[in-house]
């Protein structure tokens, strides 16, 4: 299914365009709207209503958007009726037009992980993984750590420029005998 074929606009439609497309689209197959339509009337306007409020989830989001756009072009073939990637496993409040109510689908990726947009475990793990706030985190770590490496062996330098020739042990060994000769003499 083409998100853009079914909301009747082409790629570079606006915002805006989506919008409107969306609003027509929804009120004219709304279910409440065919609610005492025959079945087959009622089943029909209910699966198109479902395709014009996923394209519009789609089509809205950019990040989604710009995937969708990218695997239509490629040509995948295993993504599903939609072409993006979701069975059609919806959840819905019917919550439109002047009733005070709004519609939201909810998908179920074929993962069974529960996400919108997000196909799968290893790309919400990536997804973390390149968040700023994460990249801050673990440059300061990595900060903190080069700090700690720089202290430890400068204090080795020093060690060693003012304790030429002895081990720290070899110094600790005099430190107690020094101890030692002290409580002798007294």
């Amino acid at each position: 299914m083409d998100h853009y074929k079914v909301l009747g606009l082409n790629r570079n439609a606006s915002k805006e365009e989506i919008k409107a497309a969306f609003k027509k689209l929804a009120f004219e197959f709304h279910p409440d709207k065919h609610s005492q339509s025959s079945k087959a009337v009622k089943d029909n306007a209910t699966l198109r209503f479902k395709h014009v409020s996923e394209a519009y989830q789609v089509l809205m989001d950019d990040r989604k958007r710009a995937d969708y756009n990218i695997r239509s072009r490629a040509g995948s073939s295993g993504y599903g009726r939609s072409g993006y990637g979701y069975n059609h496993n919806y959840s819905y409040s019917y919550n439109y037009g002047g009733s005070g109510r709004t519609y939201e689908p909810r998908y179920k990726s074929r993962s069974g992980f529960n996400v919108d947009g997000i196909t799968s475990k290893f790309e919400l793990a990536l997804r973390f993984l390149t968040t700023r706030a994460f990249l801050l985190n673990l440059g300061f770590a990595g900060l903190l750590l080069g700090g700690m490496t720089v202290i430890e062996s400068s204090g080795e330098a020093i060690w060693k420029m003012k304790n030429s020739g002895k081990s720290f042990e070899e110094a600790m060994e005099s430190i107690e005998k020094a101890k030692a000769q002290t409580k002798k003499d007294h």
